[in-house]
């Protein structure tokens, strides 16, 4: 069969995008890991399957793949991707400034600026409200909260602040983000028996007061160059460690991205998508 897609990235953080608004796509995981392959497929962090909501109060749905195969909760550039899509191909109404859209971490909704053409430029997402009790993130560890608590690894002991943005983040702040430990320390921590489901891993150096340079290494991928939901639970960690206040800016290897923990409880995400190119790919029935 001929699958048509577009290829797109927040910051970086680089997306297959595949609409499914029929709802007659049945990816394998095996099919999802071929097509985000970089050497044999087209190449991607993750793969985005536009459909409609489920639910009466979301507009769409998001479901959303890792590299690996496997699927994930939530991606906060992926959403972004996701509504510009929508906005720029008319899924959207013209007059609309926001969208609401299902995930397997609930709905999240969106606010969007658009450009002469009517084309998306920038999005906000909000978040919702982290998830820092052990069960809820989720982490086996003791405890009400897993702050700056010491991990095992073969590589040593790192100390983690485990928060849940929708999928389960361990931030481990570091002295020079450049010579961090991110491709052994990162696979170490994803896959340890703290995470029953995995964690994405964030190595956070603090540059001032309002600004935080991250690497991500990835549940499912890998280093990538952006993670939407790792600079959420970073700034996060961040001001329950007060080295920021509930703002900040931060600087990934493909861009910036501005997150407020507001007063609300809520997290705020903003930051741009950008569509690549569209293609076609022939893939086996089975």
């Amino acid at each position: 069969m001929r699958l048509e897609f577009v290829k797109m990235h927040g910051i970086g953080n680089d997306f297959v995008v595949i609409d499914d608004l029929d709802e007659g796509l049945d990816l394998d995981p095996t099919a999802v890991e071929w097509i985000c392959d970089r050497h044999f497929g087209v190449g991607a962090d993750g793969l985005i399957v536009v459909r409609r909501a489920m639910r009466a109060d979301a507009d769409l749905y998001m479901h959303f793949f890792n590299a690996d195969g496997s699927l994930a909760e939530m991606c906060g550039n992926g959403i972004r991707c996701l509504v510009k899509h929508a906005v720029d191909t008319g899924i959207v109404p013209a007059d609309a400034t926001r969208v609401a859209v299902e995930t397997l971490a609930g709905v999240k909704h969106v606010t969007f600026e658009r450009d002469g053409a009517g084309r998306m430029t920038v999005a906000t997402v909000d978040m919702g409200v982290p998830a820092l009790a052990p069960e809820d993130v989720p982490v086996d560890l003791p405890g009400d909260m897993v702050y700056d608590c010491p991990l095992e690894t073969p590589q040593g002991t790192v100390r983690i602040t485990a928060v849940g943005m929708g999928n389960p983040h361990a931030v481990i702040w570091v002295d020079d983000v450049d010579s961090a430990p991110v491709d052994t320390v990162g696979p170490a921590v994803e896959t340890h028996p703290a995470f029953p489901k995995r964690t994405n891993v964030e190595f956070a150096e603090l540059v001032d007061d309002s600004r935080i340079r991250l690497r991500v290494w990835e549940r499912g991928v890998g280093e990538t160059l952006a993670c939407g939901t790792g600079a959420c639970a970073t700034v996060v960690a961040a001001v329950l460690s007060c080295r920021t206040g509930r703002s900040a800016t931060v600087e990934l290897p493909g861009g910036e991205l501005v997150v407020r923990w507001h007063e609300d409880d809520r997290v705020y995400m903003t930051g741009p998508a950008t569509t690549v190119f569209s293609g076609a790919i022939d893939i086996a029935e089975e």
